[in-house]
């Protein structure tokens, strides 16, 4: 038997979710939080996104115990104002918070032909594609993006200014699946940095800096240092829009603020979110289904010379996951078990 297969096990999507479920509450989560966590990084294990999926279970699990989270927080969904549906979070994890908000933000897109979600004050720890697929699925196009810690420094420099600031876009299409791109603007996530750290494995180099400001591979010494922007000048750039587009612009916290507010406590980032969506049919007119079949005829001219799309290999692992049941490592399965503890 492949070594990869005996460290990991099968479940299906339902008892994953109770799983994930009981673990959520047992650490004092609301039953609304609860579900909506456990809606989303379930999601995430699906689609075989590891540093996105159960494990973010733990993450939720070491935020709760610097006591900085409110676990029973519930979103304020404020008045709309104009395109603008604002909702503050109450110091809460995030994804409740989008599920309140999305309905008005969806309503208000179709009345106006665009429309922004800003989230304040809130926990975000989780992938950003699972947003934009709940847009898309709308038949909206859409674009999210969030700061985090100050894990990153800019091009140039040696010190963390920039979190993650992940970016994610949504294009939808006929057939199941969306066009959908989810990234980091640093040149690695910080989950798949700690997933090397917990295995044990050198990072790819180029990624990261020690806290004397040398290259380094080590998980650990990067973590002390500073992780690297992708694509240098261009992905310091995109960092710093993030920053002012997700921090300032929504009145909420940039990277370095969220790292000062944490104070060595080892949480996730709280901070804001920013999501936009935009109603094709409404900036294309009648003629949006011809404009809908040029998006096609690209993608065809991408796939037809041996290119793939973003996000195909998750849509793989998200069927075979309904085929076979989600691919879950064993070694994480006992950990989540242990907060039943």
């Amino acid at each position: 038997m492949d070594q990869r297969q005996e460290d990991s096990l099968l479940i299906s999507e339902a008892d994953l979710q109770r799983l994930a479920l009981q673990v959520l509450q047992h650490l004092g989560l609301s039953p609304d939080h609860a579900q909506a966590i456990a809606r989303i990084v379930v999601a995430g294990q699906r689609d075989a996104c590891q540093s996105h999926g159960a494990y973010r279970i733990l993450s939720a699990a070491q935020t709760i115990r610097t006591g900085l989270v409110d676990l029973q927080a519930r979103p304020l969904l404020q008045p709309t104002q104009g395109a603008i549906t604002r909702v503050d979070a109450q110091r809460g994890f995030s994804p409740w918070a989008l599920e309140v908000g999305l309905p008005p933000l969806v309503a208000t897109t179709r009345q106006l032909g665009m429309g922004a979600l800003v989230i304040n004050h809130c926990f975000h720890f989780t992938a950003l594609w699972p947003e934009v697929e709940m847009l898309t699925g709308q038949g909206l196009a859409a674009l999210v993006m969030t700061p985090s810690h100050a894990w990153v420094a800019p091009a140039g420099g040696t010190k963390g200014v920039f979190g993650t600031n992940p970016i994610a876009f949504g294009w939808p299409r006929p057939g199941p699946y969306p066009y959908v791109f989810d990234f980091a603007t640093s040149a690695i996530a910080r989950g798949d940095l700690d997933l090397h750290r917990r295995a044990g494995t050198p990072l790819p180099e180029g990624v990261g800096i020690d806290a004397q400001g040398q290259p380094s591979t080590d998980p650990a010494a990067v973590a002390q240092g500073a992780m690297r922007t992708f694509g240098g000048h261009k992905g310091s750039a995109l960092a710093t829009m993030v920053e002012l587009m997700a921090g300032m612009l929504i009145g909420d916290l940039g990277s370095q603020e969220s790292m000062a507010l944490d104070a060595g406590a080892g949480g996730m980032p709280c901070h804001g979110h920013l999501v936009l969506a935009f109603d094709p049919q409404r900036f294309a007119g009648e003629d949006w289904p011809a404009h809908q079949a040029r998006a096609e005829a690209m993608f065809a001219a991408i796939k037809g010379q041996g290119a793939r799309l973003p996000s195909e290999r998750r849509y793989a692992a998200r069927a075979l996951s309904a085929q076979q049941g989600i691919s879950l490592p064993r070694k994480l399965h006992d950990e989540i078990l242990a907060l039943l503890d």
